[in-house]
């Protein structure tokens, strides 16, 4: 059973996840070979206060 991570800045739309989880999940069943319904995608959402890109926080702009 393949497990997919996705951890990303808070701010996206349910109609994104759905979009990406969905075509994640079928990369991954075209190749590896198992069945879409093997295949578990977690999504985790960090506020920009959390993330920081070259050393400033994305909260800051």
């Amino acid at each position: 059973m393949p497990v997919v991570t996705i951890t990303m800045a808070r701010g996206r739309s349910y109609d994104q996840k759905k979009q990406l989880s969905e075509e994640i999940a079928r990369s991954v069943t075209t190749v590896l070979g198992v069945p879409v319904e093997r295949v578990t995608i977690l999504i985790h959402e960090l506020e920009k206060e959390n993330i920081a890109l070259s050393g400033k926080l994305l909260s800051e702009g």
